[in-house]
This record gives C-alpha cells, structure tokens and sequence, in this order.
C-alpha cells in the first residue's frame, strides 16, 4: 500500500482504540515501503497487515485489521498470509490483543511476555542534562537502540528520529559527556506517546519522561512499557497512570536478546 492507503489503515486503527501518532503513516512508511499490504473489494479497502522488515533477521508484524462488515469471511487472514511471506525466513514480533493470541499461536508465534499501555502524567521537570537530538547523534542512538532491542533498525530509526515540529521530537540524555539514553515522543489522536524510551536505570527513564512533560502539557502521556519492566510499571502506576490493554509479545522464529535499557517500546506496530 502507498502513504495515502496507509493513512486510511491508521485510521482504522484509531477506530480500534489503538491511537496512532498523528504522523505515523510517514514513518512507518519509511521503515519498509514494500512491507504493508491491503487487501480490497469491488476496489474498496477490506483487510490490512503489515511486515517491516528491520534488518536481514528481524521483521515485526503489526496493522493487522479486518473491517468490521467484512469479518468472518476469512479476508483477514488470506492478507495476513499474503504479507508474512514478505519476511521470509526472518525472525517475526508482534504485539497481540489477548483475543488473536490463539490464533496466533496456530501460525507458529510463541508467546514471550506482554506489552503494557501505560496512560497518565508525571511531574514536569525540566532538565539540564535532556536536550534535543541532532544529527551528529545518530550514530550513537542507533548504537543504543540495537543493543536494548537486539538488532538494529537504521531505516526506522533514521524517519523516527528526525524532528517534525509539533509532532514528533527525540530528547536525548547526556551524563558527563556521553550519551547515556534518549526517548521519542509524538503526537497522537489522543495525547502523546513516549517511545522507545532506552535509558540505564529508572531514573534516567524518569528525567527524560519529565523532561517530555514539561513540553507536552496536555492530555495523557502514553507509554508503552515491557511487562519485566517491573520498576518504570511501579512508578508509573504509584503516580496514578492506569493500564487500559495489554498486548501479548509473540515471535515466530529467533527471539531478540533485549536489554534492560529497553524501558518503552517505541511501537506496538512496529515493535
């Protein structure tokens, strides 16, 4: 599908209650143009998948819709099959409702642990130590990301990054010089989402997510959290954020060897 088919999809995603970025379809886009499928009717669009290939042994799968008037006729899964083929033989994540996990299952996706909406607000704080991402700093974010995610992603990570005013921003951690995390943010429908947040500890995670606030003073910061991230979910629930989903983390194949520095996924779509 192009840009514009995917901003349609993404709006079927908001209507499923998934709140995309209000600039996602760009992004994503950019990751991989040749892994997003669509499925239509009589030329009218009925089912939607998509399979970002990230590196030469990782994929993730997200965008995976049927319209409601069209289920049960078996459309939805003929796309899904049709887009998997685009990872080949790659290792494939997704982020699962609780209801498709059996289903899931029967295509070979193993269950590995959970993803866990998070949406509340936290102090606004401004620090010294955050500043905005430049471009001399990818290489270094990059670096960061791939060993918190255990693969790296460079055509995600370099459309991600870059700023769009209003909608999107990175904020970057530096300790004595050295850049220890950064954390994304956008906005959405509803919102702003915080990810992927990687820092070394909690208290990093928190300065950057502080930081993010003071810019983005209204509505609900979301943030999408691993359920082994025991001590960001404590702190985020003790200063009143509610859990309104949980997804299943599911791989079919080699699962990436994450860090403790992943502290926030960056995307339930594209992992």
């Amino acid at each position: 599908m192009d840009r514009s088919e995917l901003k349609t999809v993404l709006s079927w995603a908001s209507d499923e209650g998934w709140n995309p970025g209000v600039s996602d379809a760009d992004v994503f886009h950019a990751a991989d143009a040749g892994g997003f499928f669509l499925t239509c009717v009589d030329g009218a669009p009925v089912a939607s998948v998509s399979v970002v290939n990230h590196d030469s042994e990782n994929s993730f799968l997200g965008l995976y819709i049927c319209r409601p008037e069209w289920r049960g006729k078996g459309l939805g899964f003929a796309t899904w099959q049709f887009g998997i083929k685009h990872a080949g033989s790659r290792s494939v994540g997704l982020d699962g409702v609780p209801e498709q996990e059996s289903n899931y299952s029967k295509s070979g996706f193993v269950k590995t642990g959970s993803s866990l909406r998070h949406e509340g607000r936290l102090g606004a704080r401004k620090s010294h130590k955050v500043r905005s991402f430049e471009r001399k700093d990818f290489s270094a974010l990059m670096t960061l990301d791939g060993r918190a995610n255990g693969f790296k992603r460079y055509r995600f990570l370099e459309a991600w990054l870059t700023e769009e005013l209003g909608k999107r921003e990175t904020r970057v951690l530096v300790q004595d010089g050295t850049i220890r995390g950064f954390a994304t943010w956008r906005a959405c429908r509803d919102g702003t989402k915080i990810g992927p947040i990687i820092a070394p500890d909690l208290s990093a995670s928190v300065e950057l997510i502080s930081d993010i606030a003071v810019v983005r003073s209204d509505g609900p910061l979301i943030i999408d959290v691993p359920e082994e991230n025991g001590e960001l979910r404590r702190e985020l629930e003790s200063a009143g954020f509610t859990v309104p989903f949980v997804t299943a983390r599911m791989y079919r194949g080699n699962v990436p060897e994450t860090r403790h520095t992943l502290q926030a996924i960056a995307t339930m779509e594209l992992g």
